[in-house]
């Protein structure tokens, strides 16, 4: 359907004519006999649209230009439109003006400059399937590098937590733990943020929103950006309202905008230097400056800084380390909430600003926090079973998860799995997905089947982070997806929820 041509002219007999000659050219079409038709036959695909200028007039131009204006990025709908003769019409004037890749062509039209024409149309179409699949092919290359990359991360991170506990006064193990967590954390960002670019780029990308506070934002984005910062001896000083200022957003996200730019600043600001974050409310917005004493922008660099893989210069004239897209990520991601982020400086050595305003809720009381706890509600310890075929991460986690008080132990397959559920149901599951032979969809569905594990507190542990799986966890009867590297709090965090609202049912 991709390759035909839709042909669209409802008056005359210019559409079964032109089906015609396009049949003996062996060149497929439709003929739409309304603008219902055509609206439908262009949402299931088209090469072309070939239409006249009568058509235009009663609503065609409004349909044509409403799909041209919401087609993805990587197409470029050609539009033939054969014109009376003679002078041209308003109607061709604003056709030229709106509809992007239109070609006129005055009738009478010789039927061999027709095929051609349309020949000539359907090659430069073909050009645009093309990108479309290799965005298609890019994306599906990120995916799958974000969850070869996400493995090795997690037994890397738990061990190094192990590490911590098991030596908590030596201070060589801290130096090494220090250092290792910076470049875990440095290679989980970026492997977030290539994922984040072909999320957006083929709208994968979903909300999901919460009441959260601006002072838990912002702590978090300072714990983030601390090392960096300490680093080069640069002071952040954070004036923030007294108030508490609620935001409905999704909190990586919001997490990720102002840790984006916090970051950038810190990276392109010279030894001993200073940024400021100020934050208030106005009115029904939040607005929040980040003013740096760094190289500062021209006016040329402001128009680009936020231009997807764009790469800025540093102090030394060479160009910085990282991908180039996290300010693109935080203005794309500020706009997804209905907000904007803008940038300004005085110009090279003067230092930028930049300014993020998101919209703000009624201030309401915060949720209380689930309590960390690794005790039941009856007082024993949480049983907890560790699922994952890399035998590293699974003992690691289950190592990390009994220094912390649980009782854990780790499979290293779906049969075992559901074996040692039959055997002794724990309180909560972690599983990875990717497993061979049984992944942990099926592993899952099988221990849902069994009677009394609805109690269970079951939570996938995978590399991938794509929305449809999570969506397929969900179905499979996982109640949380995470994504790896994760943080053992992460996991406490989940365990204190199940268990208060536990306690909360018993008391009813």
């Amino acid at each position: 359907m991709e390759t035909r041509i839709l042909i669209y002219a409802p008056i005359g007999q210019d559409a079964p004519l032109a089906a015609k000659v396009l049949a003996m050219a062996a060149i497929d079409s439709h003929v739409c006999r309304s603008l219902a038709e055509l609206a439908a036959q262009l949402e299931l695909g088209a090469g072309a649209v070939l239409t006249v200028e009568e058509a235009l007039a009663p609503g065609g131009y409004k349909l044509l230009l409403e799909c041209v204006e919401r087609q993805p990025d990587w197409s470029d709908l050609p539009i033939i439109l054969l014109t009376h003769r003679g002078a041209d019409s308003a109607t061709v004037r604003q056709a030229v003006a709106g509809l992007g890749n239109l070609s006129l062509m005055e009738r009478p039209v010789r039927s061999l400059a027709l095929i051609t024409a349309l020949h000539s149309t359907l090659r430069a179409r073909k050009k645009q399937y093309q990108v479309r699949e290799a965005a298609r092919r890019k994306d599906e290359f990120l995916a799958s590098l974000g969850h070869e990359l996400r493995n090795p991360l997690a037994p890397i991170r738990t061990s190094v937590s192990l590490l911590t506990h098991m030596y908590p006064d030596a201070a060589p193990v801290a130096r090494i733990r220090d250092m290792v967590e910076r470049q875990v954390r440095l290679l989980t960002r970026l492997v977030d943020d290539l994922l984040d670019v072909a999320r957006i780029t083929s709208g994968k990308i979903k909300l999901q929103p919460q009441l959260v506070s601006l002072s838990a934002v912002m702590n978090h984005v300072n714990e983030l950006c601390l090392q960096a910062a300490g680093a080069k001896r640069i002071h952040i000083a954070w004036q923030l309202p007294a108030e508490e200022i609620m935001i409905y957003a999704d909190y990586a996200r919001v997490v990720q905008i102002f840790a984006n730019i916090l970051s950038n600043a810190v990276k392109f600001t010279p030894q001993g230097g200073n940024v400021v974050v100020r934050a208030e409310r106005q009115g029904d917005e939040l607005r929040v400056t980040l003013r740096d004493s760094g190289i500062g922008l021209d006016a040329e660099a402001i128009a680009r800084i936020f231009r997807m893989f764009e790469q800025s210069k540093t102090v030394a004239g060479q160009f910085s380390s990282g991908l180039g897209i996290g300010l693109s990520l935080a203005r794309q991601f500020a706009e997804m909430h209905g907000g904007s982020v803008e940038a300004h400086s005085d110009g090279p050595g003067h230092g930028s600003e930049f300014e993020i305003r998101l919209p703000v809720v009624s201030n309401a009381a915060r949720n209380a926090a689930p309590q960390l706890a690794a005790n039941g509600a009856d007082g024993r310890k949480m049983q907890v079973l560790v699922v994952d075929d890399n035998r590293d991460a699974a003992d690691s986690l289950a190592a990390l998860l009994e220094i912390d008080g649980f009782d854990a132990r780790a499979v290293y397959d779906g049969a075992s799995a559901i074996a040692a559920t039959a055997e002794a149901m724990p309180d909560m599951i972690v599983m990875d997905l990717g497993m061979p032979g049984m992944d942990g969809y099926e592993t899952a569905r099988a221990i849902r089947q069994r009677p009394g594990t609805e109690r269970i507190l079951m939570i996938a542990l995978t590399g991938w982070g794509q929305s449809d799986a999570r969506r397929r966890t969900g179905e499979a009867g996982f109640d949380h997806h995470l994504v790896k590297p994760v943080e053992l709090e992460q996991i406490i965090r989940l365990a204190g929820a199940r268990q208060n609202r536990e306690q909360v049912q018993a008391a009813r």
